[in-house]
């Protein structure tokens, strides 16, 4: 197509659907074309959160000592056991908690823990070793092997994380459905991929990216469609952490094949005033989540999905001279669900008596049995060809 011609049919193409007839077929997909039933919400609570002051060593005198002005007295607290305890504004997690759909695993970590933002957050979104540099995540990596199109792995973001990024598929952000649907639908892409031609696929970096275009026109029609089979009436708050998770209810409810959701809450680079930042994230978080669990339950498919919460690194044990705390390592991971194998606190308690030469929680369980777990048990694909190593499972799920 001359580019002059393309031109003048991107500024006077009709707003009607227009899709190649050998794409027909990507439209939709049957039940049994896609691989199992259940799904896994994932959510990331970007900045670093302070894990201590998440989940309480509330009798351990080193945890008191070492903050002074930050750590949380009784009264602030939900109590789990004698040693343990839920920061105060965690709430709707702890009554979770209480009906056995919560697991804590402490000491999630993982060898040589990289204390930058950006580098810790591309490790955890991609399964990398500290020294190893990959360009795809562990949840694209699952698209790849395992799904035939990018809307089986959704980011309710305005931006796709690494994470969601494959070789062969990436994943699909969209905020709002409604909106994806009716950008797809504008004249400029309608052209596109009324003209794009099969053979146009099989070339390089051309190639892909008219293939993702296609994807995505094709995808945006699926999601719009389906989403609409779903409304809730449940009453979420006010929050946009909130307004994504009540999307993420609406496409599972509605039946959306989709296997993994991804969502974030970020601001818990906690370096000054602490107490009332991280509070106040902290009620945020619980208040959604227990949202979105109430949406499920009533609509009985909370069974079948999994929520995984996890952060980039935890923080130092040693508040800072700001009422804050610094960048540190191994964190907990919180895991809510009702069909867990094992709930309540999964393993040890951080030891606050043997910590690494930077004043650190040392890592006891590698963040990535946590992936392979959740790809083996939950999903039931290989676990082994996504993260390029056997890593050992665990029994949460």
């Amino acid at each position: 197509m001359e580019r002059r011609d393309f031109l003048k049919q991107s500024v006077f193409a009709s707003g009607m659907t227009l899709i190649p007839s050998f794409l027909k077929g990507m439209e939709f997909l049957s039940p049994d074309q896609l691989s199992g039933y259940k799904n896994v919400i994932i959510i990331q609570l970007s900045g670093g959160n302070d894990g201590l002051n998440t989940i309480i060593p509330i009798s351990n005198d080193i945890y008191h000592s070492a903050r002074p002005q930050i750590a949380k007295k009784i009264n602030q607290t939900l109590k789990i056991t004698d040693d343990l305890a839920f920061n105060n504004n965690l709430k709707a997690i702890k009554n979770l908690y209480d009906l056995g759909e919560v697991s804590i695993i402490n000491n999630v970590g993982y060898p040589n823990p990289n204390r930058s933002h950006f580098r810790s957050t591309d490790i955890w979104q991609t399964a990398s070793d500290t020294n190893q540099y990959l360009s795809t995540g562990w949840v694209g990596r699952y698209l790849d092997a395992n799904c035939q199109l990018p809307y089986q792995a959704i980011e309710v973001d305005n931006s796709l994380s690494l994470a969601l990024k494959g070789n062969k598929m990436n994943g699909i952000a969209v905020s709002d459905p409604n909106q994806l649907y009716r950008t797809t639908r504008e004249p400029f892409f309608n052209t596109i991929v009324a003209n794009t031609q099969k053979e146009m696929l099989d070339e390089d970096n051309q190639g892909y990216l008219y293939k993702t275009m296609l994807e995505t026109y094709s995808s945006a029609s699926y999601i719009h469609k389906t989403s609409k089979i779903y409304t809730t009436n449940t009453e979420y708050p006010q929050t946009s952490f909130a307004k994504n998770l009540k999307t993420i209810a609406n496409f599972i409810v509605s039946g959306l094949k989709t296997r993994v959701f991804y969502s974030s809450l970020g601001g818990f680079d906690s370096h000054v005033n602490q107490l009332n930042s991280q509070d106040r994230l902290l009620k945020i978080y619980a208040e959604g989540i227990g949202a979105l669990v109430e949406d499920l339950k009533k609509n009985d498919r909370f069974n079948d999905t999994l929520i995984l919460t996890f952060s980039e690194f935890g923080r130092r044990v040693k508040q800072n001279g700001s009422r804050g705390t610094d960048h540190g390592a191994a964190n907990n991971v919180i895991a809510i669900g009702g069909s867990l194998k094992k709930a309540g606190v999964y393993n040890e308690l951080p030891n606050l008596h043997d910590l690494d030469n930077n004043g650190d929680i040392k890592y006891t369980i590698d963040f990535r049995s946590i992936y392979a777990t959740i790809l083996n048990n939950w999903l039931d694909v290989d676990n082994q060809s996504i993260l390029n190593k056997d890593f050992k499972k665990l029994q949460f799920v």
